[in-house]
């Protein structure tokens, strides 16, 4: 910047210990120096920008996303999710129609139905082989039912070699699960193996231009500054370093390297691997793991055995693919790398052994970063538990949005005993837990998941995808939903610091809205607009049909 630019309008600051109104605040280089009631008379030249009366507050840090992934889910594949389509038929359709356009090009034909689609689809049921089948014999397709499990047509299912999946944790990233028939053969149902897949993109992909408007759509125009980013491909991560290094992907990314999925566990140690030391806007920041698998894939670790017909086999109660050894080797591994360690455990029984495996870390490597649980705090039926989480240091990353997603299906896969202790965020909060919000966009994402305004009208309203409130009495405050997507969220990459809040001394990222969150009622936060966005003090995006600031260049 060549001079101090001053953001005037009515700025929530936000804050760990609550908020306050200020009239505007000082960035120069892109650094937030002063906040107050006005400049004074003599001060150094200087640029007003005037937002009027809009609030103007710290732009919204989501720190677990996938930002290749979905803005592939979004570019380059068919859409079939519920409500698009309703029924199995429907989505054979879409499919159909996907083939007639051209949409698999010389590749594969792709879809994304929801997370649970079994249960959302009027059917209750997936699309079967057969029925795959008559779309087409010859195509390869592969229907993702969100990110756990996908659906595979016959000659699919002849490219991707499922036999080598027969050892069950070789190569997988939550333990491969290969659905057989009565008949000893694959249903085309096969989960924890997406990465693995021979899938062939279209030749003619523009993969640039597919993730500089997937960034778009996913986080900017949502006021997204700042993204803990988990990593999809190696020519995806490359690529991004060019459109955020250029400014075409504005915001920031802390990236964690999905181990494996993008690449092994001993090149992920490697920080300067794929993203360049000297890169100044996205960094390696992690590795991530995966202890176990998902609840849609019914392969989550965890204490109780899933209901039948909801269960890999009867008595089962998912797969730990870490244990406690392999854990603390990765995690003192990665600290010694500087680096931190994101551990995917969905299930508690997962939880347990990360926790365990933590607190043995902590103990001889104080100072080593605490270790993140993606997705602790989405489910909790031991509150025990949370004594060994503070024993251990750790950092639960949960996903306000998930209640949505999938709070109806807890006790439909796990019994009554997952009725309660579903994203159980009052009890956490009041337990001292400074909780951050993320939305873990992946294929098969509801459409307003990247949406902080969304995480946080889950968090009050509590609603989930078939309308159920779910245990009303662990909503949190407006104020506290609030800073799960600021200020605790930067904490959660470590970056409390430096992002978050609008303080002397922090990245001038910020958001303009088009009405202030504190007056609306808590189904209108899913109306609020974000008019103008800002990141390093830069305006990046204002949305058709906004009001401009008023500018005044003083001297």
């Amino acid at each position: 910047m060549t001079m101090d630019t001053v953001v005037a309008g009515r700025v929530m600051t936000i804050s760990r210990n609550g908020s306050e109104d200020v009239e505007w605040i000082r960035a120069s280089d892109g650094v937030i120096t002063d906040t107050g009631s006005g400049p004074t008379p003599g001060d150094t030249a200087h640029e007003v920008l005037d937002f009027g009366d809009r609030v103007v507050m710290p732009g919204f840090v989501d720190p677990h996303a996938h930002l290749e992934v979905s803005a592939r889910a979004g570019g380059t594949m068919v859409d079939v999710r519920v409500p698009r389509c309703s029924s199995v038929e429907d989505v054979l359709d879409a499919l159909r129609d996907g083939l007639r356009t051209g949409r698999h090009g010389s590749g594969w034909l792709r879809a994304q139905g929801n997370l649970f689609f079994n249960q959302k689809l009027a059917d209750k049921r997936y699309p079967t082989l057969q029925e795959l089948d008559s779309v087409s014999p010859s195509v390869p397709i592969a229907v993702h039912a969100g990110g756990h499990t996908t659906l595979l047509n016959s000659a699919a299912i002849e490219l991707a070699d499922l036999g080598r999946f027969s050892d069950r944790t070789k190569g997988s990233m939550g333990g491969a699960v290969i659905e057989m028939g009565s008949d000893g053969r694959p249903t085309g149902v096969v989960s924890e193996v997406d990465s693995l897949l021979p899938i062939r993109d279209a030749d003619d992909l523009d993969l640039a231009a597919v993730l500089t408007e997937g960034a778009h759509d996913l986080f900017t125009r949502y006021g997204v500054t700042l993204v803990g980013d988990i990593s999809g491909s190696v020519e995806g991560v490359r690529q991004l370093v060019d459109l955020v290094e250029s400014g075409r992907v504005p915001q920031r990314l802390e990236v964690f390297v999905c181990a494996p999925g993008t690449v092994d566990f001993e090149t992920a140690l490697r920080a300067n691997e794929l993203i360049p030391a000297d890169a100044r806007r996205i960094r390696q920041h992690g590795v991530k793991v995966f202890s176990d698998g998902g609840y849609s894939s019914k392969n989550a670790a965890t204490h109780t055995a899933y209901r039948s017909p909801h269960a890999i086999r009867p008595g089962s109660r998912g797969k730990v693919n870490l244990d406690r050894r392999q854990l603390v080797n990765m995690m003192r591994r990665t600290a010694d790398a500087g680096l931190q360690l994101a551990v995917h455990a969905n299930g508690e029984r997962a939880q347990d052994v990360v926790v365990m495996a933590a607190e043995q870390v902590r103990a001889g490597m104080p100072d080593a970063p605490p270790t993140r649980v993606e997705h602790a705090g989405n489910l909790l039926t031991r509150p025990e538990a949370l004594d060994g989480w503070r024993r251990a240091g750790i950092v639960p990353v949960p996903q306000p949005v998930f209640l949505y997603n999938f709070g109806d299906f807890f006790p439909t896969y796990l019994g009554p005993v997952a009725g309660s202790g579903r994203f159980p965020f009052r009890f956490l909060h009041d337990e001292g837990f400074a909780l951050a919000g993320s939305s873990d966009v992946y294929v098969g994402a509801e459409d307003r998941q990247t949406n902080p305004f969304f995480g946080i009208w889950c968090c009050l309203r509590r609603q989930t995808f078939l309308g159920e409130i779910v245990e009303p009495d662990q909503a949190v405050t407006l104020d506290e939903a609030l800073r799960m997507h600021t200020i605790n969220a930067a904490d959660a990459l470590g970056l409390g610091g430096t992002c978050g809040s609008l303080e002397k001394g922090k990245t001038a990222d910020l958001v303009v809205l088009d009405r202030d969150p504190r007056t609306c009622t808590v189904d209108e936060l899913l109306d609020i607009q974000v008019d103008h966005v800002m990141v390093g003090g830069r305006l990046v995006h204002s949305r058709e049909g906004a009001a401009v600031p008023a500018r005044q260049l003083s001297q």
